[in-house]
């Protein structure tokens, strides 16, 4: 099974762009940080070092993912981007600690932050090209439901809560406000850590093979159920591999049906729910009624 040609190019696309915002932000903050010795300025250069990595990651991820299934990995090789989503967060975890610590340091010891206007400058640079990046994000992950997208998509969207921090707590500093720099810097740190948590869960679940929601399962079966000649449906069991949702139900047909006709039908089930659901890859088993009466008498 392989991904699409068109989701192909959109996954191509959303990494090789996140990897050029993330170091295009790293060079900028990084002079920056140098000229001002702000702590805000440090998280948000931390911060975007551990983008400029973990966009890397998902580069590489999403390279491998989209690889076709083989002999070794018969469904395919999306899992990989939640390793990557994975990766992505023990690193954004451990930037939001060495910023922490950075913060309290400052907080016991303040000093003046110097340059802020120039910092202030590249703020708003990062604000901008991380809007953009967020809009062909939003797009891709809408198209193509890639986890490792959507996962560098949340830090990213908690990178605009950072950086419009950072030019809150710059422009305080420009008006003597030194120590509220520190201030901001910590509790920027706990949103970060945050964001980390999430990604993690999210990833984790798909690891774990966690079904997809009720609500979109009970809607599967209710399309099976509804192919003439289904007398009833059961037994379905999701799993999510990258942008692809694995799909098996059993179905319970007339135990007279000639096995080609059964056969249909179940095709028909199938294409009902990939209509619906064009992500999902269905198996569907085939029970005459009679067994499944017997079985559950």
């Amino acid at each position: 099974m392989t991904s699409s040609p068109e989701h192909a190019r959109l996954l191509r696309l959303a990494t090789r762009a996140s990897v050029g915002v993330a170091s295009v932000l790293i060079v900028t903050k990084a002079i920056a940080w140098w000229l001002s010795g702000s702590v805000s300025m440090l998280a948000g250069l931390t911060d975007s070092l551990l983008d400029g990595v973990t966009s890397l990651l998902n580069l590489l991820a999403v390279h491998y993912a989209l690889r076709p299934a083989d002999d070794d990995h018969r469904y395919g090789h999306g899992k990989a981007e939640s390793l990557a989503g994975m990766a992505q967060a023990l690193f954004i975890a451990g930037s939001a600690v060495l910023i922490a610590l950075q913060a309290f340091e400052r907080i016991k010891h303040p000093e003046p932050v110097g340059a802020p206007w120039l910092s202030i400058g590249v703020i708003i640079l990062s604000l901008a090209l991380t809007v953009a990046l967020l809009v062909l994000q939003h797009h891709v992950v809408r198209e193509t439901g890639s986890s490792a997208v959507r996962a560098d998509s949340l830090h990213y969207r908690s990178d605009l809560l950072l950086n419009g921090s950072i030019l809150i707590a710059l422009i305080l500093a420009g008006f003597g406000f030194h120590q509220i720099d520190a201030w901001f810097g910590l509790g920027i740190a706990a949103y970060i850590l945050w964001s980390a948590i999430q990604i993690a869960r999210e990833s984790f679940a798909v690891l774990m093979d966690e079904e997809l929601p009720p609500d979109v399962s009970q809607h599967m079966l209710e399309l099976a159920r509804g192919v003439p000649g289904v007398l009833g449906a059961h037994d379905l069991r999701t799993r999510i591999s990258g942008n692809h949702w694995f799909v098996q139900l059993h179905l319970e047909l007339p135990g007279e049906l000639t096995l080609s006709v059964a056969h249909g039908i179940s095709d028909q089930a199938a294409d009902a729910i990939h209509k619906a659901y064009p992500r999902a890859e269905v198996l569907v088993h085939a029970d005459p009624l009679d067994v499944v009466s017997g079985a559950q008498a």
